[in-house]
């Protein structure tokens, strides 16, 4: 999908303006072996505020504009990005039992948009990703979240590893969903604070969060096919804690 071009900054300056500004760029293309002061500068910029920069030919970027790019073009995100540091405390002063959900690798857009829908719909407070890897957010993901995207935070994070220790320093389990695992997700007790994770659609979750992850469960399945679409997979652990909660909450 082409993006529009209100979705585009590019030239080096320019970018540089945007960042300086507050507004909330989703990723940076810069081409390969692109060098000089001003786009050292700019890379600093970019890594000071977590930005993602893709390296890419310049046929790359002549296909996403046909202006002066200057070999650099970036993708506005048009959704603000939250905190870990500031959003975690903020919801565990809101008394609730939380539930978070954590992406790793997780690429496809529609699947990032309809997981998003889904999670807002099981009262999730909030979606992590990691800075690399991640669908972009675009037009594309908002319309498949249905305005989700609008309505829960997102936090993207410089490694998944570093918000899953975050966690668990904070009182939440870190549930990983996996078909490695021996435990059915119907065994876990979802009632207490949790952050679920969802690998990506073709390896999973990674080995590294897998390692120190306090729970791997799977899913039961009895067809043929062994694997579930991603999004489908987020839904239905969300919805088992809605369910859990649920019944909690009666007794």
């Amino acid at each position: 999908m082409r993006p529009d071009k209100g979705d585009l900054v590019f030239g080096i300056r320019p970018i540089m303006e945007a960042v300086n500004a507050g507004r909330t760029v989703e990723k940076v293309l810069v081409k390969k072996d692109l060098d000089g002061e001003l786009y050292n500068e700019l890379f600093d910029l970019l890594l000071q505020h977590n930005i993602p920069v893709s390296k890419v030919p310049i046929e790359k970027l002549n296909r996403v504009t046909s202006s002066n790019h200057q070999g650099v073009v970036a993708y506005m995100s048009p959704i603000e990005f939250a905190e870990l540091e500031d959003l975690i405390p903020a919801i565990l002063e809101t008394g609730k039992v939380p539930l978070v959900l954590l992406l790793d690798q997780v690429s496809d857009v529609r699947n990032f948009g309809a997981i998003a829908r889904s999670a807002e719909c099981a009262g999730a407070d909030a979606i992590i990703i990691p800075l690399q890897g991640s669908a972009q957010i675009n037009a594309d993901a908002l319309k498949t979240s249905a305005g989700a995207l609008n309505i829960i935070p997102v936090c993207r994070v410089k490694l998944l590893k570093y918000a899953t220790l975050y966690l668990q320093q904070n009182g939440f389990q870190v549930v990983a969903a996996t078909e490695k695992a021996d435990a059915s997700l119907y065994s876990v007790d979802l009632t207490i604070p949790t952050a679920i994770v969802m690998g990506a659609e073709d390896t999973g979750v990674s080995n590294e969060i897998l390692k120190i992850a306090n729970k791997r469960v799977k899913i039961p399945l009895v067809g043929k096919i062994d694997s579930l679409n991603v999004s489908v997979a987020a839904s239905i652990m969300l919805f088992e804690a809605v369910r859990q909660r649920s019944l909690g909450s009666k007794s």
